[in-house]
């Protein structure tokens, strides 16, 4: 049981590789720390594993299933078993949505129409990232960007998967909203989740993972 990546190599530009021969598994239960300057492939690395990125080179299996294809031509039970968090929670929200709106995506994308339904999913959510109800109804540029990362997060986690890749999560974020972030996952990862956080805060790896690696 665990997502792997096994020999993966990609990046953006044909003949210039940021991810050279790379292998990774996220069991779970644990969380998995991948360490490395900016611009070093760590984004790249994630998009590949969340099946957002097709590698050149390599095999991306989710418990012992090898995935060919990548985005909407991946099987969509596979793709729910991921989620993802990434950096800029503004560059990952859409601005016309409420942040109830952002945090259901995942729901309403998989046919749920249901509003009492939406709604009592969305307070539960909301409850599991410590956002505030008065939050709910607001917009992303009326939050900071701790709270809208905290949406980010609820939505990650909305369709309950297996495994999450966290892309630089907290670099954008002041110390205590890290802190509760960080803290929302430990409760998460002794529920079994499997988690995945690439940063280049050494300190914050140190603290948080229970394996760190550095392949570059």
């Amino acid at each position: 049981m665990s997502l792997v990546g096994e020999g993966l190599v990609g990046g953006w530009r044909r003949g210039h590789a940021v991810v050279d021969g790379l292998t990774v598994r996220v069991e779970p239960g644990r969380v998995l720390g991948v360490a490395g300057p900016s611009g070093c492939g760590k984004s790249t690395l994630v998009r590949m594993l969340a099946l957002l990125h097709d590698p050149w080179r390599g095999v991306v299996s989710v418990d012992g299933t090898a995935v060919p294809r990548t985005r909407y031509r991946a099987p969509a039970a596979l793709r729910r078993r991921i989620g993802v968090v990434f950096q800029a929670p503004r560059a990952a929200a859409d601005p016309r949505l409420t942040l109830e709106q952002v945090l259901t995506e995942p729901l309403r994308a998989g046919g749920e129409r249901d509003r009492t339904v939406l709604a009592a999913r969305a307070e539960e959510l909301c409850d599991r990232v410590g956002l505030t109800r008065d939050l709910r109804s607001r917009r992303p540029h009326e939050v900071s960007d701790g709270q809208l990362q905290r949406a980010c997060l609820a939505r990650a986690l909305a369709g309950g998967p297996d495994y999450l890749l966290c892309d630089e999560m907290t670099a954008m974020l002041d110390a205590s909203t890290t802190a509760a972030l960080v803290a929302v996952l430990g409760a998460e990862v002794g529920r079994g989740l499997g988690v995945l956080t690439v940063s280049h805060d050494e300190p914050l790896l140190a603290a948080w993972a229970d394996e760190v690696l550095r392949p570059w």
